[in-house]
């Protein structure tokens, strides 16, 4: 396994309020963490930078190769609440830093098999067969309309309210998280990234480029390719491939 990441602050923005870190215990075990941050001048890089540092910090000194399911599902739900009570705490205490919260996805790929918990809008999405496959559901307004059938997920791509999500870490004292596992196929490729990249790349786009690049040089061309297209926000991508 191998493992890239890349964060930008793209063209608009003034400050990069996305945050990642990736790791590898092993040839077959990588972590990664991306969070996108919101609130304020400080608090959206506050909230992601915390965010990153606490699960980042809890996963490498508590994971045991001997981890089964149940045991990796807890390590991510513990690590995400950590994070969340560090934030949402800061936020309480400090003025300037209130209403402060992230995005997150953390995963633990290993073997064949992906581990993810998530919440808010970054997203997991799978790059296999020439097929991508989102493997995380916005906790988002617009995915909460594409669900009860008011409006297509292409009308999704670019409604006015698209950037509003339902769930972050550090809003509230407690935070729900949704905890998927996939197959990770032999060649196949896991993207994990900010809304930076899948509001300005279609997912044809990721895959066509995918296809025709790795590692750091993919990464590379995500973040360039998402600039081109207007670079409105903040772009995270981390790429593990099998």
């Amino acid at each position: 396994m191998r493992v890239s990441s890349k964060s930008d602050t793209g063209l608009v923005r003034k400050q990069n309020q996305d945050n990642c870190r990736t790791g590898i215990f092993d040839e077959n075990t990588i972590w990664a963490v991306v969070c996108d941050g919101m609130g304020g001048a400080n608090g959206g890089s506050t909230a992601s930078t915390t965010a990153v540092e606490k699960i980042s910090k809890h996963i490498t000194e508590n994971y045991m190769p001997d981890f089964g399911e149940d045991d990796i599902k807890r390590l991510l739900a513990e690590a995400s609440s950590i994070a969340n009570n560090a934030i949402f705490e800061m936020s309480s205490r400090v003025d300037e830093l209130s209403g402060m919260g992230t995005t997150l996805v953390a995963c633990l790929a290993r073997g064949d098999k992906l581990y993810i918990i998530h919440a808010g809008d970054s997203r997991a999405c799978l790059i296999t067969g020439g097929s991508l496959i989102q493997l995380t559901q916005d906790h988002s307004i617009v995915q909460e309309m594409v669900n009860s059938g008011q409006i297509t997920p292409e009308e999704a791509r670019v409604h006015p309210r698209k950037n509003i999500i339902t769930r972050a870490l550090g809003v509230e004292p407690r935070i729900r998280l949704d905890f998927t596992v996939s197959d990770f196929p032999e060649n196949s490729m896991l993207l994990i990234c900010t809304d930076g990249l899948t509001n300005y790349i279609t997912p044809e786009r990721i895959v066509e480029l995918a296809e025709s690049l790795n590692g750091d040089e993919l990464t590379e061309a995500f973040v360039a390719e998402a600039n081109e297209q207007g670079g409105g926000d903040n772009i995270t991508v981390v790429v593990i491939n099998r």
